[in-house]
This record gives structure tokens, C-alpha cells and sequence, in this order.
């Protein structure tokens, strides 16, 4: 068994695929999804399903790493930002060196800061460093880094 992806439902899949691949240096996987059909009604559950999107590799894993799925339903139900302590789904995370650069990024594409950088020394991990932010459609994003020489 391995993890294979995680999706984001969208309004607009073209520009929040932009989004990740300008900010994170994530990759589109081929071919573009436009997928309909009783196949996706049926494994869905929902009537006449049609969707759109992208599969994009995400950073740090190599050629057959995780992708972040982006897909746009034809009939979709839109929702308010959560907050990070909503149930469910809460973020999608990346490691990164240079917070400000990132976040500089994020805002520069669409996105925005959510919260302020903090750090904290975790016993027998290390310090971790991390900000929550978000995409242009509202959703969680954590920045962090481990400082595992700390103890």
C-alpha cells in the first residue's frame, strides 16, 4: 500500500493548478481530467458528475511521488474558508527554507498570509517553525521546517 493523492475541489482548477505550480514548483501530471460518465456517477455517488482538473507532482519526492489533485465539478457547491480547527480536512503542508520568500509567493499569486510565523521546541524532535496560509480559494496551507539538531 501507498498514498497516492490528496484532491482540492475548485472553482476555478486552471488558475489554483497556476497557483501551486508558481508558488510550490509543483508539475503537471498528463493528461488534463475531463471525466463524466456513469463510471463516475456510480464510483461518486453523484447524478450526472462531470469534472475537469490536473493531477500535479508535488515537490520533494522524486518522478513517482504524492500528487495534488485539483478538479472542478460542472455542478458545484460552493462553501466559506474553514478555520484550522474545523472537522475534517484540515491543510495541505510543505517543507520549506525561506518563510518570507514563500509567503512573499503566496501573496504575489493569489493567496495570503492567515497567520504569524512561530516556533517551538518539541522534546526529542527538535524546533519546528510554521505559518498557516491560504490559496486563492480560501484553502489551509501550513509552511514549516524542522530544526532536528535542537533537542
Amino acid at each position: 500500500m501507498r498514498f497516492a493523492h490528496t484532491n482540492i475541489v475548485s472553482i476555478d482548477w486552471k488558475k489554483l493548478v497556476n497557483f501551486y505550480i508558481n508558488t510550490f514548483n509543483c508539475k503537471i501530471i498528463p493528461p488534463i481530467r475531463n471525466q463524466s460518465g456513469l463510471w463516475l456517477e456510480i464510483g461518486t455517488g453523484l447524478k450526472n458528475a462531470k469534472l475537469e482538473g490536473a493531477h500535479l507532482l508535488l515537490p520533494g519526492h522524486g518522478e513517482n511521488g504524492p500528487t495534488l489533485e485539483i478538479y472542478q465539478y460542472a455542478d458545484i457547491e460552493n462553501q466559506e474558508a474553514i478555520p484550522p480547527n474545523k472537522r475534517g480536512f484540515g491543510h495541505i503542508a510543505f517543507e520549506v527554507e525561506d518563510f518570507d520568500g514563500v509567503l512573499q509567493k503566496i501573496e504575489i499569486n493569489g493567496g495570503k498570509k492567515f497567520g504569524e510565523i512561530s516556533k517551538r521546541t518539541i522534546n526529542g524532535v527538535g524546533e519546528i517553525t510554521f505559518i498557516y496560509a491560504r490559496d486563492p480559494e480560501g484553502n489551509l496551507i501550513e509552511l514549516q521546517n524542522w530544526n532536528k539538531h535542537i533537542k
